[in-house]
């Protein structure tokens, strides 16, 4: 879902170019986000920047890099973490403390990184984790940071969509909506009365995605017992799942998913 990673053209599954691109097994890239981005822990904005560069590395998700100059570094104290990366350097790393509440070795910095990445010098990102809560202006943003290379697309279809597992017809329909995400396989939603909810159950399971939302998953019964996290569906959704807001979504990896009559 980024340039390097999954499909992305720097990721471990790219197509294909005109030209041998001899690139190392470890790439990163860094550059300018025109987006004002701001860090929140116990009530105190710990990082307000309108200069923010995102770090692209090869098998991670987006990196916000904040100048030293707009973190409030007076709310720091050193950390005890040392850690080394080879494509880098050795990194600092400083605890937030704010009040009665700490988050050890919550940030980190390269003072001295290596020759060839002399440009993090000067800068310095927090872990998503031990932050309370992250904004792009003044939207909260959830999970890991917005990839400016990420795209999704919902479009009607109408496809004749027919979900089944062990002989067990879960779903039918002719009017489902696909979504088209960067580095993902198209996902076929379909709406409530095309599912046999009848067959669903509830699961605990809970996931977030910055893109989408709190997605709500539930397991089906089938011949044989209980599958567990078979099916998901955004109740609540952000901006991009807006139009899949309530349709339900099958693992079509997990299933047995059949479009216009043929096994997808």
């Amino acid at each position: 879902m980024s340039l390097t990673t999954g499909t992305g053209p720097f990721g471990a599954r790219p197509g294909q170019f005109n030209a041998d691109v001899n690139l190392p097994d470890h790439l990163l890239y860094f550059e300018d986000s025109p987006r004002r981005v701001r860090a929140v822990f116990a009530g105190e904005t710990i990082a307000d920047s309108r200069g923010m560069k995102l770090l692209h590395e090869t098998g991670h998700t987006p990196v916000y890099y904040f100048p030293v100059a707009d973190v409030q570094t007076q709310l720091l104290q050193p950390g005890r973490l040392r850690t080394r990366s080879p494509v880098k350097g050795d990194a600092t790393h400083w605890s937030i403390v704010v009040g009665d509440r700490a988050a050890p070795d919550a940030a980190w910095e390269y003072p001295q990184p290596l020759p060839e990445v002399s440009w993090l010098a000067g800068y310095m990102a927090f872990y998503w984790e031990k932050v309370d809560a992250w904004y792009e202006e003044d939207e909260q943003v959830f999970v890991h940071p917005r990839d400016p290379y990420h795209r999704v697309d919902v479009l009607d279809s109408d496809r004749h969509v027919r979900v089944s597992l062990a002989g067990q017809l879960l779903a039918e329909t002719k009017r489902p909506k696909v979504m088209f995400e960067t580095g993902q396989p198209p996902r076929y939603y379909l709406r409530p009365e095309d599912v046999h909810t009848e067959l669903l159950e509830p699961s605990e399971t809970v996931t977030r995605s910055a893109y989408f939302g709190t997605a709500r998953h539930w397991s089906a019964r089938v011949a044989g017992g209980v599958v567990p996290n078979l099916v998901w569906s955004y109740q609540q959704p952000l901006r991009d799942a807006e139009p899949v807001r309530g349709m339900y979504c099958f693992y079509s990896e997990r299933v047995d998913l059949e479009l216009d009559g043929a096994s997808a």
